[in-house]
């Protein structure tokens, strides 16, 4: 049984950081991405970021670039977000697909089950 475990949400002021992590677990997820969505109160689940099986390749969306940073290490995936801003608030969610593009265009194969982040201006 394939489970995608959050971590590292919360409450913090905007300026500040946060560290997000998923650990994957129930089969090899060594050949494909990792990435991160998010869904804000009221609106659509949205891609974030994602990173490819080696690490190599990275996307990110145009409101998170130099801010946020993706990484990996085989089966878990973390999530750096610094400088913060109120329009961050959401509930991040960690999502696994085949490939890094495919998870930029939405495709996704499993979800984790979420965890909130509350940025407070």
């Amino acid at each position: 049984q394939v489970q995608l475990v959050e971590s590292g949400g919360g409450l913090v002021q905007a300026g500040g950081s946060l560290r997000l992590s998923c650990a994957a677990s129930g089969r090899t997820f060594g050949t494909y991405a990792m990435g991160w969505f998010r869904q804000a109160p009221g609106k659509e689940r949205e891609f974030v970021t994602a990173i490819s099986d080696s690490g190599g390749i990275t996307f990110y969306t145009d409101s998170v670039k130099g801010r946020f940073t993706i990484s990996r290490d085989k089966n878990t995936v973390s999530l750096q977000m610094n400088s913060l801003k109120p329009e961050d608030t959401a509930v991040y969610y960690c999502a696994v697909q085949s490939s890094a593009t495919g998870l930029r265009a939405g495709g996704v194969n499993y979800w984790g089950q979420g965890t909130q982040v509350t940025v407070s201006s």
